[in-house]
């Protein structure tokens, strides 16, 4: 371990080195912060308030609705990215998203939480596409392709980290004020506070540092054509990764991860509440849950330590066949158990199975797609990583009782963790001999 976390240090030390790298580092970082205090604050005003009971159904539908719409927009997000300044892009959203936070921030003050309230929402979560987007696009103009997978393994995994933390925040607001609208309120406003920071440190950053390159620049052609152009661009670039078997490859993975993750998910939301804690202190329910996701974020930081090492002894793809089943293991143990302590335990090691998978899917798709697809192949990459996640919680609607108690869903989790990984593995076997990730 000590070596792992030395080889982690010194790889550090590299990419840090960049100037340009710890701008872009330090707008993820106040800008995914936000993102954390922001949803929990929903989590808090929707789901753990006295008066707003939390079901499978109710958790479903409000995922579905905030983040299905805002994935559809994602092909669109790539093709802007595809054209226009990454680096005004972040600059712009952070500084549209704190105004629209702080207005929410107002509404919740003032008790008006009804559908005004969720749409004004959505639109603040629909933006984040175009930040997270355009953060992954940017980073391989920041770093050399060699220190790719140490440069993801920082910073999204830093990015996670920092969302839990600030959630964590968030929680620990709402037990020092109590609970209830106000709190949610101020909850909201230092989100909005965190987002204009992140556009006022995206703006140190060169106007074209992050790309698109000049030679691969996409053309304006009016946005008729441009609207257009979005299903044809998303062909394009589906094409493109059909043809760069790594990255296609990759992406089915991350699919069939965050669908057993997203059940999980919806599964803890209720076991917080109604199972792991009084179904009648939604405040205790609040702070099992974000106990559970805290820990879950220590082992999303730990991915970080080793799997850059890890990458350097053996291939990303026999790394990711390891994650893959090992979190079908762990979701097994949890089924067997399906107690507070073991969920934790389980989370943490499902964790470094999550985000050292990421890591090199992150990895592997910068690597093998080129710079006039990237923008649009991380938005697809988005629409993979949200539809899934929507998908199991329509699922969950479906089969889980109120009390989130349900062996059964876990186990079926655990199969789809080994199936994955299994099917993965042949995949990859079977096309290496038309080139490796890098």
């Amino acid at each position: 371990m000590v070596s792992t976390v030395g080889g982690f240090v010194s790889d550090l030390r590299i990419v840090l080195r960049a100037r340009d790298f710890r701008r872009l580092y330090a707008t993820r970082l106040t800008s995914q912060s936000a993102d954390g205090v922001f949803e929990a604050g929903l989590a808090s005003l929707f789901f753990f308030s006295p008066e707003r009971a939390a079901t499978a159904t109710g958790i479903a539908v409000a995922f579905t609705v905030v983040i299905l719409p805002y994935t559809l927009l994602g092909p669109f997000v790539g093709v802007v990215l595809d054209r226009y300044s990454r680096r005004q892009l972040l600059v712009r959203a952070n500084l549209i998203r704190s105004v629209m936070v702080a207005v929410v921030a107002a509404m919740v003050l003032s008790g008006a939480v009804g559908l005004p309230l969720y749409v004004l929402v959505l639109v603040c979560l629909s933006v984040n596409r175009f930040v997270l987007a355009g953060l992954g696009a940017g980073l391989p103009h920041v770093v050399p392709t060699d220190e790719l997978v140490m440069a993801n393994a920082v910073s999204t995994t830093s990015g996670t980290v920092v969302a839990l933390g600030g959630a964590g925040v968030a929680i620990a607001v709402r037990q020092v004020l109590g609970s209830g609208d106000p709190t949610d309120a101020v909850i909201v406003l230092l989100a909005a506070c965190l987002y204009l920071a992140s556009s006022a440190t995206a703006r140190t950053l060169g106007r074209d540092r992050l790309g698109p390159d000049d030679g691969d620049r996409q053309d304006w052609v009016g946005v008729p054509d441009a609207v257009r152009g979005v299903v044809v661009g998303m062909g394009a670039a589906t094409v493109h990764l059909w043809q760069r078997r790594p990255a296609f490859d990759a992406l089915a993975v991350v699919g069939g991860q965050r669908f057993a993750y997203g059940l999980v998910t919806v599964a803890m939301f209720l076991l917080s509440r109604a199972t792991f804690a009084d179904p009648a202190d939604p405040d205790a329910g609040a702070v099992r849950l974000a106990t559970a996701f805290v820990v879950s974020g220590a082992g999303f930081f730990t991915a970080a330590f080793v799997t850059p090492p890890i990458a350097r002894r053996i291939r990303l793809e026999t790394w990711i066949v390891i994650c893959c089943l090992s979190a079908a293991l762990l979701a097994a143990v949890f089924a067997a158990t399906m107690t507070f302590a073991v969920a934790l335990a389980t989370g943490f090691a499902v964790g470094i199975a999550m985000q050292g998978t990421k890591i090199s899917v992150d990895s592997i798709v910068q690597a093998n797609t080129d710079d006039a697809f990237r923008g649009r192949a991380m938005s697809f990459y988005d629409m993979v990583f949200n539809i899934t996640f929507v998908a199991a919680a329509g699922v969950c609607a479906a089969v889980l009782p109120a009390d989130g108690r349900s062996p059964g869903l876990v186990v079926a989790v655990a199969l789809i963790y080994l199936v994955t990984g299994l099917v993965y593995a042949v995949a990859r076997r079977r096309d290496r001999g038309r080139g490796a990730p890098r």
